[in-house]
């Protein structure tokens, strides 16, 4: 009896380490299965974009896209030097918890992650960030989820947003006008799932008078209040290059984010022009990432000393 619990108490623990080492392997398994089925989920509000080959090659070969950025980044009234890096890659998503599948099921949905850091310093201490955008490959919701963090020796906040009924916001802050923050917005477009949606389809992207919530990320930098704005939103396509720009009037802001024309649609680089600093008289100030280099590489193998390397060739 003693053997048998023990035996038993081998196999589970055996079996959740298993589980934890081999959780990005799970996910490739079942990425065809998800990409195949994610437009029969009952999740889906409209009719699922049809995934073209090309697309189906570059997005579920079992890699993530990683490309690096020269990063000039404007923050409290100054312009500051750094890096940024987007991470693309394809997962397995419950839409039900909104997490990523471990295993397989015709309810998953399929979603083009993005990863988006940025990494600098302002003076003796250093900023980081990270964005994570969740956003269907099928086209035909707003993103399922998107949370934005940011650290420096002041503090931290953290925001989270999941599509639910409603948009379901919860944000955290050590700022006591911030403070802790649960609330629910009427669905919109998000500037998060834009740079995920022009990969996809950039012929879809919003145009014109809209109504659009910023970056999670720009509302906490800012602090804003996490809701819409108005916004106009324009793209000029060339033969190469096409620039998406948002403009919003009452923040004083513009975004362009500039991408290759033809599929993958790679971004190439962006600029955020909005008032840094703080007090009456905040200087206009532009921030700048500019494509250093790109690679396609299963990175969450890449983790032993020797793939230090790796981290050359994309110039960071």
């Amino acid at each position: 009896m003693v053997f048998q619990t023990n035996f038993r108490s081998f196999i589970f623990i055996f079996t959740v380490l298993l589980s934890m080492g081999s959780c990005k392997e799970k996910q490739e398994e079942i990425a065809s299965v998800t990409s195949e089925t994610a437009s029969n989920s009952e999740f889906g509000k409209e009719e699922a974009r049809p995934l073209s080959e090309d697309f189906k090659k570059y997005w579920f070969a079992g890699e993530a896209e990683i490309t690096s950025y020269r990063l000039e980044q404007a923050r409290y009234g100054e312009i500051r030097d750094g890096e940024a890096v987007l991470i693309f890659v394809t997962e397995p998503f419950v839409p039900e918890k909104q997490v990523k599948a471990d295993q397989s099921s015709p309810s998953n949905v399929s979603v083009l992650k993005l990863n988006a850091t940025k990494n600098f310093l302002t003076g003796i201490y250093p900023y980081s960030i990270m964005s994570s955008t969740f956003y269907p490959v099928a086209d035909n919701q707003h993103a399922i989820k998107v949370t934005s963090s940011i650290q420096e020796w002041c503090g931290q906040v953290y925001a989270q947003l999941n599509n639910r009924e409603e948009f379901e916001i919860q944000s955290f802050s050590y700022f006591e006008a911030e403070g802790d923050q649960k609330l629910k917005l009427q669905k919109n477009n998000l500037e998060n799932e834009i740079w995920s949606r022009l990969r996809i389809n950039p012929e879809a992207l919003p145009k014109g008078e809209i109504n659009m919530i910023p970056s999670l990320e720009y509302l906490r930098l800012v602090h804003q209040p996490i809701q819409a704005y108005k916004a106009v939103a324009k793209i000029e396509k060339n033969d190469e290059r096409s620039v998406y720009t948002l403009t919003y009037p009452e923040l004083q802001r513009e975004l362009k984010i500039t991408f290759n024309s033809s599929f993958p649609h790679e971004i190439q680089a962006w600029t955020d022009t909005y008032p840094s600093g703080f007090g009456p008289s905040p200087k206009i100030l532009t921030t700048k990432a500019t494509k250093i280099e790109s690679l396609k590489t299963p990175y969450w193998r890449r983790n032993g000393n020797e793939d230090v390397s790796l981290r050359d060739s994309l110039g960071i």
